[in-house]
């Protein structure tokens, strides 16, 4: 077993990475173990459903650092290994082949995993999952065999997962339970965008259905059938309906557990020597006022960062507001901030939305809750000044582009 001065990050993938990076770069130059999973060294999750799964961005491009970096920083990387049991008392893991491991700060980074479809042939051959590089391999091999698909779920695994396979020439139907693709992230005015960019590049898109089944032939998935019927044939069939974080072993610990692990702005959980980040976390953002648990990217680049200096002692607070992209045919947008389902009063859209070059703005009682720029560049540090900024604004100054958004700061 490992010396207890032991620093340890449970998940080897961007967020477990970042961490090991900034501890090295704060300084610790203690024992720093990295534990993952997978078999893969530490790679970023957007490439798997947008450029790698095109196949116009390289394997090599994936990886978060260089095969030696983990060597030549002294990072005790540990593939293939994942956590059975924490013993917070006796700062303690037990990984998954019996073996222990000590720690002094533990930092959880363990992700989460695809949330499977309830439903008859569920388990067949040919239905398929995106979160993992093997995963997106088997996507895009199954892209080049595959004359027409069905995704089930319209968020933005099942969209840009769409889109690649547009671009691959297969022909695909889209299954989605809500009126409208995206419908609980952006509501109804801006979902429609999307609604329609997919149907204008051919795909079939059925919203307000539900899944019967799936139907297969001699153990291998041949169609999707809705309650109403109707069977849609497909040579695969893509499943996209949110994912779960993988906080199994802190609830089994007696941490604090709710829609993941539960940490304060600082990433700290309700054990002070464990902190959290990533998609697993479930963290108090002191702009914002409440918990959130973010899964996208940016979160996974920047609060290990955060937990990272605080695991070392120093006085730091998570505080970025949520950030995403997408790339979905010629279609690139970033989305500034964080709006609950239902959490505002009205839209306003700056610039061409038939063109789709435009910026969405969510506002409730004249405050802007967030930003969406659609193949407008360069426009994120005003969207994100004037949502941290929290004043009221001028809709029909907003609205106009005439008016630079930082004259609305």
């Amino acid at each position: 077993m490992a010396t207890s001065n032991a620093l340890v990050i449970a998940g080897a993938g961007l967020a477990g990475a970042k961490a090991a990076e900034t501890l090295r770069e704060e300084g610790f130059d203690g024992p720093l173990v990295l534990l993952g999973d997978e078999r893969e060294r530490p790679y970023e999750r957007p490439p798997l459903s947008k450029g790698y799964l095109m196949g116009t961005s390289e394997l090599e491009k994936v990886y978060v650092h260089p095969r030696q970096w983990y060597g030549d920083h002294d990072v005790d990387l540990r593939l293939g290994t994942a956590v059975g049991a924490i013993d917070p008392a006796a700062h303690e893991l037990t990984l998954a082949d019996g073996s222990r491991q000590g720690y002094a700060k533990l930092l959880l980074a363990t992700g989460s995993t695809p949330r499977p479809l309830p439903v008859p042939g569920a388990e067949l051959d040919g239905v398929l999952y995106l979160r993992r590089l093997a995963d997106s391999d088997l996507i895009k091999e199954t892209f080049r065999t595959a004359r027409q698909i069905v995704v089930i779920g319209g968020g933005w695994i099942g969209l840009e997962t769409t889109a690649a396979a547009r671009a691959a020439g297969v022909e695909v139907t889209v299954l989605e339970a809500a009126e409208l693709p995206l419908l609980q992230v952006l509501g109804r005015e801006a979902a429609q965008v999307f609604a329609d960019l997919h149907t204008d590049h051919g795909v079939s898109l059925r919203c307000g259905t539900q899944v019967a089944e799936i139907t297969g032939t001699l153990g291998h998935a041949d169609g999707v059938r809705l309650t109403d019927g109707t069977d849609i044939p497909a040579d695969a069939v893509i499943i996209g309906i949110g994912i779960t974080p993988n906080s199994g072993p802190a609830e089994d610990a007696g941490l604090e557990v709710a829609n993941g692990v539960l940490v304060d702005a600082q990433l700290r959980s309700s054990h002070p020597d464990i902190h959290a980040a990533g998609d697993v976390a479930n963290a108090f953002h002191p702009v914002l006022g409440k918990h959130l648990r973010v899964e996208h990217w940016a979160n996974a680049v920047h609060q290990p960062k955060t937990a990272a200096k605080a695991m070392l002692g120093q006085d730091v607070a998570y505080d970025r507001l949520p950030y995403f992209f997408t790339d979905q045919y010629d279609l690139g947008m970033e989305y500034t901030g964080y709006v609950e389902p239902g959490g505002y009063d009205s839209v306003v859209f700056r610039g061409d939305t038939a063109r789709r070059e435009f910026i969405a703005f969510w506002l409730s009682g004249g405050r802007v809750l967030a930003g969406m720029n659609v193949n407008i560049w360069d426009v994120v540090e005003p969207i994100r000044a004037l949502v941290a900024g929290g004043r009221t604004v001028d809709p029909a100054r907003l609205a106009d582009p005439g008016v630079p958004l930082t004259d609305l700061v």
